[in-house]
């Protein structure tokens, strides 16, 4: 169970006065927010209490004041419908012992929430009697409420610090780092698995259940199952998937933030929101809310002794005892319309607290912060639950405080509700018979109810009513038990002598074993001795045996030999480097040789190259020059004929005496001609 001192700095405080000490002035962290400060505890006597409730409820007034109309619906029509859990007990009954100790260790009873049936007729009857006025039950004129106290008894988680509260964080991480923190995956599967779903960002459940079966780190199966619980069963705002409210939540649980006062403020806004709508599915844990209201009609004649252990697990117990069944909406309306104080189970077999916390800071009350909205309640309103005299509870404002984390000014809430809580006010409790003052019943009756639930004629019997076994009965029903728990002690205790004498008799045989073996090695040892002695006689008579100067004088020629072949090593290994050295220096000049190579082949193939253009060019430029060598032969053969023609028209013209004269002077000219065409 919770404990309440840990971490907390502890101030008493006397019948006569309401003086204490309080927290210094916190120190306010960039983001607005307070954590890792020191909480400040002060428990007050029950007197002091009861004088304050009932001065600040003349001041303030009740939660609903003279002439306020709630303006509920008359009927009720809820959704309880649950997440399939058949994979999570899969898992739970497939792990081992050990496995289950480090996850109730860590997580403490959470686990048996898989396995409870909700009574799904029981929480849509119980949705009609809320009243979100006062944050309670009203069942007939009996006022009840779950409690921080009742809900860690029954959680029975131990590694929590009572005053710390979660509060969520304005710039978190995002929700794909923390998957792959937790699940060890990448960022591209993590980028895939993240889901929008209503508005709601969240993962498939399906996406983590390998993970949870078959991680090859047993830490990390323990974390990601408890992960799985407190989303598809305590928070199930969104069926078959795990959201990043819940992810948040589940990240700060490891800095020892108490998770009861988040669980509570849900399942209060839920019930609250159902009841005013008239509609609706109720979100917050149904599991938990069947157990508490169960218990307080668990009829016990004496508290059994082993509920007095802090090993004793509530749930555990609570599943081990059969409840009704098959009982009716309207069967259950019924039984809550006509319910009796004496009918109620007021303080539940399980709880042990000795304190109450039932203020914080400077509220009158308890404020609460959840996952999605802040709410409040009055533990003062239900002391009887913890068998405590009920006194006027102050209530005021209370109707007013609840609110959700949207629109503009919520911030501002949640810190004022964060520095509450860094001081909290426990009471003292003490037990009483007559858990009613005179004042309490008459301000009962006189007050302001939300509450507009019809009487009807139908009158059901109480399921939970039983006849009780007497005294008698019960101490001979526990001789019975212990005898045939004695009677089995006792075959165990024969069983055992039995196999003792068996055990006994099979260490004689082997302790006579041993010796046999003993005293075989101490012979065989003798006849060693024996042939030791033997040999050394024989080595000293062949001559075998040499004096300590022989032998070292041998030795120092024996090193003087390994120094020769070490000398000799070393210089071949001088040799051997010298060699690899001249062996790169060749390595690098033939390296350097087939670079000028190939660097020479690239210059062969360029000068083939232009060889070949200009062998094309050439037989180009020959051909040009036959074609002007035909041409030229073509007009010199022309010009033969012309100049033959001219020269005969010439020499008609001129006298026969120069004729002759220029017939040669033409001949020479031709010869000439004839010459230029032989050096062309």
């Amino acid at each position: 169970m919770m404990s309440y001192d840990r971490g907390f700095v502890l101030v008493l405080v006397d019948d006569g006065t309401n003086d204490s000490s309080t927290c210094p002035k916190p120190h306010l962290p960039k983001n607005g927010f307070l954590i890792e400060e020191t909480i400040t505890q002060i428990i007050e006597k029950n007197a002091v209490v009861r004088e304050w409730s009932l001065k600040t409820q003349r001041e303030k007034g009740d939660s609903l004041v003279e002439g306020c109309v709630a303006n509920l619906p008359e009927h009720t029509t809820v959704n309880v419908r649950q997440n399939n859990l058949e994979d999570l007990v899969r898992v739970w009954n497939q792990w081992d012992s050990d496995t289950r100790g480090i996850f109730t260790e860590r997580y403490g009873d959470i686990a048996h929430l898989i396995t409870i049936r909700v009574d799904e007729q029981l929480i849509q009857a119980m949705v009609r009697f809320w009243d979100p006025a006062y944050q309670c039950f009203t069942f007939n004129q009996e006022d009840m409420t779950p409690t921080i106290e009742e809900y860690a008894a029954l959680l029975h988680i131990d590694n929590v610090q009572f005053g710390k509260i979660y509060v969520n964080e304005p710039k978190p991480l995002t929700f794909r780092k923390k998957l792959v923190r937790l699940t060890d995956m990448t960022d591209a599967w993590a980028e895939k698995q993240i889901k929008k779903k209503n508005e709601t960002v969240c993962i498939p459940w399906s996406s983590l259940r390998e993970s949870v079966l078959s991680h090859p780190d047993i830490l990390k199966r323990v974390n990601l199952f408890a992960l799985a619980i407190y989303d598809l069963v305590i928070f199930p705002r969104v069926l078959g998937h795990i959201e990043v409210a819940v992810f948040d939540f589940f990240e700060r649980l490891k800095q020892g933030v108490n998770p009861v006062p988040t669980i509570l403020a849900e399942t209060f806004r839920s019930l609250s929101t159902c009841r005013r709508v008239g509609k609706g599915r109720f979100i917050g844990c149904a599991q938990l809310l069947n157990v508490w209201i169960l218990s307080h009609f668990w009829k016990v004649e004496r508290t059994p002794f082993n509920m007095f252990s802090k090993t004793f697990a509530p749930l555990e117990a609570y599943l081990k005892k059969e409840w009704p069944r098959e009982v009716t909406e309207q069967h259950w309306v019924s039984v809550f319309q006509n319910l009796r104080a004496e009918d109620i189970t007021w303080r539940a077999p399980w709880i042990r607290p000795s304190v109450l916390l039932y203020k914080c800071g400077g509220q009158d009350w308890v404020p609460l912060l959840g996952l999605w909205g802040g709410v409040g309640y009055a533990p003062l309103l239900v002391q009887r639950q913890f068998s405590s005299r009920q006194f006027i509870p102050a209530t005021g404002g209370l109707a007013q405080f609840e609110f959700a984390f949207a629109g503009e000014g919520y911030m501002k809430r949640v810190r004022d509700i964060a520095k509450y809580w860094k001081e909290i006010h426990f009471m003292e409790l003490a037990l009483y018979v007559d858990t009613l003052t005179q004042d309490y019943d008459i301000w009962r009756k006189q007050r302001v109810s939300s509450q507009q639930i019809l009487s009807t004629n139908y009158t059901a019997q109480n399921p939970f009513l039983e006849e009780m076994p007497s005294e008698l009965e019960i101490a001979k029903q526990e001789f019975e038990r212990e005898k045939a728990k004695m009677s089995r002690d006792l075959s165990t205790l024969q069983e055992e002598n039995y196999q003792l004498k068996i055990e006994v008799q099979v260490e004689r045989s082997r302790t006579e074993k041993v010796q046999r073996e003993a005293e075989i090695v101490r012979n065989d040892l003798r006849d060693l001795h024996l042939e030791n002695k033997k040999l050394r006689n024989t080595i000293k008579n062949s001559g075998l045996g040499k004096s300590t100067a022989e032998w070292k004088e041998e030795i120092s020629n024996i090193k003087g030999g390994m120094e020769f072949w070490k000398g000799k090593a070393k210089k071949e290994e001088e040799k051997a480097a010298r060699a690899a050295i001249e062996l790169r220096r060749k390595n690098v000049e033939y390296e350097m040789v087939t670079a000028e190579f190939a660097n020479s082949q690239s210059e062969h193939q360029e000068l083939k190259r232009r060889v070949r253009d200009l062998e094309n060019m050439l037989q180009s430029r020959q051909q040009q020059l036959d074609n002007l060598l035909k041409a030229l032969e073509e007009k010199n053969d022309q010009y033969d004929g012309t100049c033959t023609h001219e020269a005969e028209v010439l020499s008609c013209q001129f006298p026969p005496s120069q004729r002759s004269s220029i017939s040669e002077f033409l001949e020479q000219v031709k010869k000439q001609g004839n010459v230029a065409r032989k050096f062309v």
